[in-house]
């Protein structure tokens, strides 16, 4: 297939924003460089990605971190002039909220996988049956793994019932807004299945793993917001058409070109198209030229989240707020999935006077806060924040950020559905996706894979996109945004 000399890009949140960059920033300087449309539905760029005023402080509502040990994420926040506006935590402490306490989460944990056992015991986390029973994995013979098990059926029977409510299940829910018994440990923790697959002790296979790339901080934010790394690569993007508030409705083939119908437009006439839309979004698109891809991307599940933010005066808050914030297993049957205590969690954000939270609802399974109206959702976030922090008096400030639909679930059968879908859009070539419902979740998964997409758009071959786990978690997604302060 010969090189493109037009290529449409179908929505501006992070992948479609970096697949644009890297199609008209070629790592071979001396390749040509086609003609980029990027098409955005909604008013701005960014999707997922939103930065709101609270209180006078910029305030992430959706992914407020990226994983800075992936090089390409590195070099491209250097390439854009970012690299010095990047930030680690203030702190390396979380905590866990479980049995009516915050109990330090214990260091070098993956994923919920404990790599030591004496911090797990100093934690209190577990009781001194929980400890015993995750070192059983020590001596424990190695166990038959399905082809494709979820992540309860792998970990579980090594590390026992307490790691897993009161680790392995919060820690999904912090990346994944996911159950563990329903997503796949092949596609949503692959280290740890590549681990367990390895070794016949899965700690022993972590402490072995060797270090991991870089020296720095795992996760880094942005000062000031990551609208700021939408507004830099969008600013980068020299001499591609960009056009907000232009739904796409369909993709037709015609001959070895595709027109791109958009609302009572003229159609767009391009060499190739990049869908870089939530599944359900590029089902829509595809159902007319390749009805077989649009029904495994219609069949992608989702669930909705929220975050709510609140300002207290710093005097409100009973206890030292040393550490990142909490985690809180499902098993505790609480309304909050987590909180990032956001004065103490970033440099650019600290405040003598001000103590600034980001709590996050909803999971795979119970999004029940859909049901509420932000003022119920304030007062039951509120409620648990005094109980958990001993928080005082009312918020100065508030911010309801609602994601419907925003998280694609590696449900177990992903990697094969996945399979079905390369088949079935190499009888389109020159159709592309990418996203976070496919082959890593977060904003480093999907520059990672908007880098490999534009790669195969340019060499015009059709291999599936490179796989980046984030912990930082994040999807291309519309929001509904509203603000409130009082």
């Amino acid at each position: 297939m010969r090189s493109p000399q037009s290529v449409a890009v179908v929505g501006g949140g992070i992948s479609g924003l970096a697949t644009a960059y890297f199609l008209t920033h070629p790592e071979d300087g001396s390749r040509g460089v086609p003609e980029v449309t990027l098409l955005e539905a909604g008013p701005a760029l960014g999707g997922k990605i939103a930065t709101v005023d609270v209180a006078g402080f910029p305030v992430d509502t959706g992914p407020d971190a990226v994983l800075a040990r992936v090089p390409l994420v590195g070099k491209l926040f250097a390439d854009l002039g970012l690299a010095g506006a990047m930030q680690g935590p203030a702190s390396r402490r979380a905590y866990v909220w479980t049995r009516g306490v915050l109990r330090p989460l214990p260091p070098g944990s993956v994923f919920g996988v404990p790599e030591h056992l004496l911090p797990l015991l100093r934690s209190g986390l577990l009781g001194p049956w929980g400890v015993a029973r995750a070192g059983a994995d020590l001596v424990m013979p190695r166990l038959r793994i399905p082809a494709d098990p979820s992540i309860e059926q792998l970990l579980r029977p090594r590390f026992g019932r307490q790691v897993y409510d009161r680790l392995i299940e919060p820690m999904l829910g912090g990346v994944h807004a996911g159950r563990a018994d329903a997503l796949s440990a092949r596609s949503a923790v692959p280290e740890v299945f590549a681990l367990a697959q390895r070794h016949r002790s899965t700690y022993l296979g972590l402490r072995r793993r060797g270090p991991r790339n870089g020296s720095g901080p795992a996760l880094v934010a942005v000062e000031g917001g990551l609208t700021r790394l939408v507004d830099t690569l969008r600013d980068a993007l020299t001499g591609v058409e960009v056009r907000t508030g232009v739904t796409a409705t369909g993709v037709e083939r015609d001959g070895r070109r595709y027109s791109v119908h958009a609302d009572g437009r003229d159609p767009l006439e391009v060499d190739r198209v990049v869908l870089a839309t939530p599944a359900r979004a590029s089902a829509a698109l595809l159902r007319g030229v390749c009805p077989e891809a649009a029904e495994v991307l219609a069949a992608v599940p989702y669930v909705g989240v929220a975050t709510v933010t609140l300002a207290y005066p710093r005097s409100a808050v009973d206890r030292e707020l040393d550490g990142t914030g909490f985690l809180v297993p499902p098993v505790e049957r609480r309304f909050l999935v987590g909180c990032s205590w956001l004065t103490a969690k970033w440099p650019y954000l600290d405040d003598p006077d001000t103590a600034l939270f980001r709590c996050m609802v909803g999971r795979y399974g119970d999004e029940s806060w859909a049901e509420l109206d932000d003022d119920e959702l304030v007062l039951r976030v509120h409620t648990e924040l005094a109980e958990a922090l001993g928080v005082t008096g009312q918020p100065t400030h508030v911010h309801v950020q609602r994601w419907p639909g925003a998280m694609p679930q590696y449900t177990i059968g992903h990697e094969t559905r996945l399979q079905v879908l390369d088949t079935a859009l190499r009888a389109v070539p020159g159709i592309h996706l990418t996203g976070a419902a496919y082959r890593g979740v977060g904003i480093a998964g999907c520059i990672t894979q908007a880098n490999a997409t534009a790669r195969r758009v340019l060499d015009g071959v059709s291999p599936p996109p490179t796989r980046v786990i984030d912990v930082s978690g994040g999807a291309t997604a519309k929001a509904s945004r509203k603000r409130r302060s009082r």
